[in-house]
């Protein structure tokens, strides 16, 4: 496949993902806000297979120059990972409008915007994969997380419909949802919280950041070329 862009690929979640990508013969190009020692190492031993931009998504009104640039400078787009995003929690009636403004810019105008741009040129290819990352909490709620949940949710309406507009062209459009993980999204979740958190899934314990990974993995594979506009969730049956 051509680069596959992995937003917010500097750390957690998407620093996994482009990892596992990478193992599996790809080449990336990571945006996030900075690159981070952990990313400069896995671009130094991915021998020229990994690329940095930086890039602040919550300037949406720059995303179109941001992919014109990658193209330019690194040819064709191939897949999407749209995993950037704030989880930024807080009980909805005392959050500030620029915050809850913040999240939805971030979590999901942000997304939609810059698929916007680069489905185009997937367009023209005849081809391309898209993989949304969203959250169990999209569908179950979680309290203090009013704001976050929302914007997850609109990825799944997004990803569904896309998935239609663009099929016909030989593109996919997926979404996965992880549950609690450990990332730097889920600091809080330790001991007590945690444990309640493995008791009630179906395996008994909590998904990783690798599992996620292998799923993006396999929807921007030719073995996953029939599936299209589902929601795959990651939580060790936290959900079942």
């Amino acid at each position: 496949m051509a680069n596959i862009l992995v937003t917010g690929g500097s750390r957690g979640l998407g620093l996994g993902i482009a990892r596992q990508l990478v193992s599996e013969g790809h080449k990336v190009i990571a945006v996030a806000r900075s690159q981070g020692a952990e990313l400069a190492r896995l671009m130094e031993q991915s021998g020229g297979r990994v690329a940095f931009a930086a890039f602040d998504f919550e300037q949406t009104e720059a995303i179109s120059g941001l992919v014109r640039q990658l193209r330019k400078e690194h040819g064709s787009i191939g897949g999407l990972v749209n995993n950037a995003g704030v989880g930024t929690g807080g009980l909805l009636a005392s959050m500030p409008e620029t915050q809850i403004e913040q999240i939805v810019r971030i979590n999901f105008i942000a997304p939609m915007l810059l698929t916007k741009y680069v489905v185009r040129t997937m367009m023209a290819d005849g081809a391309g994969r898209i993989v949304n990352i969203s959250s169990i909490v999209a569908s179950t709620g979680f309290s203090g997380l009013s704001v976050y949940s929302a914007t997850k949710a609109s990825l799944h309406g997004f990803t569904r419909s896309l998935a239609r507009e663009v099929g016909p062209l030989g593109i996919t459009v997926n979404a996965v949802a992880p549950g609690f993980i450990d990332t730097d999204m889920t600091q809080d979740l330790k001991g007590p919280a945690a444990e309640k958190i493995r008791r009630r899934s179906a395996l008994l314990r909590m998904a990783e950041a690798k599992d996620v990974a292998n799923a993006v993995a396999f929807l921007l594979s030719d073995k996953a070329r029939n599936i299209t506009g589902t929601v795959v969730t990651v939580d060790a049956g936290g959900t079942a």
